[in-house]
């Protein structure tokens, strides 16, 4: 399957389960390919056949990304190296949840979530440690007892009871000694930290020289800029004074065919994400590209109040859509 068609294929089934999807971001470099919506949920989802080719630095990007937007970020993918991913599991790249296309149809679609995930040495299941040990009390069985049906240690049963996971096996085995599910699922949206653990999100890049102004410009309205690297938009800022922390995409560049196409996509993305876009050029002769308000150089340079900023934009791309 080519990757047009599998993109094609997990954004139609995205589209199935009630989720807003973005328009693709069909420009390189990009950290993601389509943002997607449902109810609070918020999703940036980056699609390859093989997920061997998604490295640190895009895994950086977005989970940055992540953590600007509220989003969760996810790769959905066919295999790694020779080897299809396994139906209902999950497995971690550089800290972002990966799965196959039949575990995000189940997971989307069925509501059924995954129960396993792969780390190093295997797969692994995250055990109910409360509920293990009301099964086992209830069979006034100790913890000799169980590990010896186990075949493990009796610290190690102790250590499943407060809370460590287990092997698949293990977790078979407990199943088939109390007839009872004892796992919990991963919580892929809200959870999937609790079975995987990471380092702090990664810092922000420097900024690209050519956008110093428009990050001082920014700052000195209020915004708390974010500099990116490999998506559509050079920087997410948040207006540090708002209550609710407005989030602006933010491009910068002259006003060419691929910069045009490039607002489209912003004006895509910040509809499913909730955020408003502006493209700072250096001539403009319109007002709004699909909502991304287009915002001169110069003209940027008079705002001193995130207010400001954020009303020019409203009225541009109000405008836009009475036109």
């Amino acid at each position: 399957m080519s990757r047009s068609a599998l993109v094609g294929n997990v954004t139609a089934m995205l589209e199935d389960a009630g989720f807003v999807v973005s328009d693709r971001c069909a420009i390189r470099p990009k950290s993601f390919d389509v943002a997607a919506r449902r109810g609070e949920d918020l999703i940036l989802v980056k699609i390859l056949g093989n997920i061997d080719a998604f490295n640190e630095a895009t895994g950086h990007e977005m989970r940055r990304l992540g953590t600007y937007l509220q989003a969760t970020p996810l790769v959905i993918g066919l295999r790694s190296r020779d080897e299809d991913l396994k139906p209902d599991v999950v497995y971690f790249r550089h800290g972002v949840p990966v799965f196959s296309p039949d575990t995000a149809y189940n997971l989307f679609i069925e509501n059924v979530p995954p129960l396993i995930y792969a780390a190093p040495g295997g797969l692994y299941v995250n055990i109910d440690g409360d509920l293990l040990a009301d099964e086992r009390e209830d069979r006034d069985w100790s913890l000799g007892r169980l590990a010896n049906e186990l075949g493990v240690s009796r610290r190690t049963v102790s250590k499943y009871e407060d809370g460590m996971n287990a092997s698949v096996e293990i977790a078979m085995a407990l199943q088939e000694l109390f007839d009872a599910p004892l796992t919990n699922p991963v919580d892929v949206l809200e959870g999937a930290d609790d079975v995987h653990e990471t380092e702090a999100t990664p810092d922000d890049p420097e900024a690209d020289p050519d956008d110093e102004q428009v990050v001082t410009v920014l700052t000195r309205a209020g915004y708390r800029v974010h500099p990116t690297v490999r998506s559509p938009f050079k920087a997410v800022s948040r207006d540090e004074e708002d209550v609710g922390e407005e989030v602006l995409l933010t491009g910068h560049s002259e006003f060419t065919k691929t910069a045009e196409k490039r607002a489209r996509i912003m004006s895509s993305i910040s509809r499913v994400t909730r955020t408003q876009s502006v493209y700072v050029v250096d001539r403009a002769k319109r007002d709004s590209v699909d909502g991304t308000a287009l915002v001169e150089r110069e003209e940027l340079e008079q705002f001193r109040h995130a207010d400001d900023l954020r009303d020019v934009i409203r009225e541009r791309a109000e405008r836009e859509e009475a036109a």
